[in-house]
């Protein structure tokens, strides 16, 4: 992560550049592009370079809160057409558990996540609670993705009370929903 640089600057940045490396190949299309980031204490924490910075990262990260950065991008440059929004969620995390840890670590799914970990699979065993949005921290928060989709012209065919009631994730069913 570069320094002296906040999560949400960086998260933003990366979705509008994931956006554009595919918009300069389908400038007609509109294009969604995300990221996500961990914001510890003002510290951006991405995506674990291996097992040794997965644990270290979840060593910090238990027993307390972060927020969890989302940033979607809609872009269509022919329609002249480009948002950036940021979701934001809070994360408590369970104190620190060296078996719980350890297993979770073993499994790998906390390498590509970012502050290594997932709430949808394995890793939501990590976490105490949430308040926000469950799919701001999977990674792809519906009510931006739909309220861009539309902005873009395109209709959301799909009612998004429906979806956030059933909430179809298993592991949404352990966190209130937003």
């Amino acid at each position: 992560m570069p320094p002296h640089r906040s999560a949400g600057d960086l998260v933003a940045e990366f979705a509008t550049a994931k956006a554009e490396s595919v918009a300069a190949k389908e400038p007609r299309s509109l294009i969604l592009a995300s990221d996500t980031l961990i914001d510890c204490d003002g510290v951006a924490l991405g995506k674990p370079c291996g097992l040794t910075e997965a644990r270290s990262m979840l060593k910090d990260l238990a027993g307390r809160a972060h927020l969890v950065k989302t940033a979607v991008t809609g872009l269509c440059p022919d329609r002249g057409f480009h948002r950036t929004e940021i979701s934001t969620a809070v994360v408590w995390m369970k104190p620190f558990d060296e078996r719980i840890h350890e297993h979770y670590l073993a499994t790998e799914d906390s390498l590509g996540k970012a502050g290594a970990y997932s709430i949808q699979g394995p890793g939501a065993e990590l976490i105490e609670r949430l308040e926000g949005d469950f799919t701001t921290v999977v990674g792809f928060p519906l009510r931006v993705v739909a309220r861009l989709l539309e902005q873009g012209g395109l209709p959301v065919p799909v009612d998004l009370d429906t979806i956030y009631q059933s909430r179809p994730y298993g592991t949404w069913l352990r966190f209130s929903v937003d």
